[in-house]
């Protein structure tokens, strides 16, 4: 940040690794408040913009959810933080992180099975395809599960 505390669009994207598009998305749905503008019209952001978007980046980079980080940001907001509703939303999300890497882990088994049984195959059979055939049909079969 320069010595005068505001920074144009560009500047925060830089400091921040955000796309400008994204920093506008942000205010659009209302992450980040509208900053000051210039007597050009320029967004002028300040130092509380900055550690805002930061923290944006760092839960989306946990994995969180736009829903969740905007329930992050309403707790963050408030003079007395409430630890045990942000340890809520986020025990939910880790419940979440851990049904997909359960949902990942049986990928892997899958996948690793069916390269196995394609590592001889040079003839027109090829068991990938039939792989994927095969679970799209037991997939179709199975009830849906709920996720949020």
């Amino acid at each position: 940040m320069d010595g005068g505390g505001r920074i144009a669009i560009g500047a925060l994207s830089k400091h921040t690794g955000t796309n400008i598009e994204t920093v506008r998305y942000y205010e659009r749905v209302g992450l980040l408040p509208a900053p000051a503008r210039s007597s050009g019209g320029y967004r002028l952001y300040g130092t509380d913009h900055l550690k805002r978007l930061n923290f944006i980046r760092r839960a989306r980079a946990l994995g969180f959810s736009l829903a969740e980080v905007q329930k992050l940001l309403t707790l963050a907001d408030q003079r007395r933080r409430p630890c045990a509703d942000v340890r809520i939303v986020a025990a939910a999300h880790l419940q979440d992180v851990k049904a997909k890497i359960a949902d990942l882990r049986q990928m892997q088994r899958v996948l690793k099975d069916t390269v196995a049984r394609c590592e001889a195959g040079t003839g027109s059979h090829c068991p990938m395809i039939d792989a994927l055939y095969t679970d799209a049909e037991a997939a179709a079969r199975r009830p849906a599960t709920v996720r949020r």
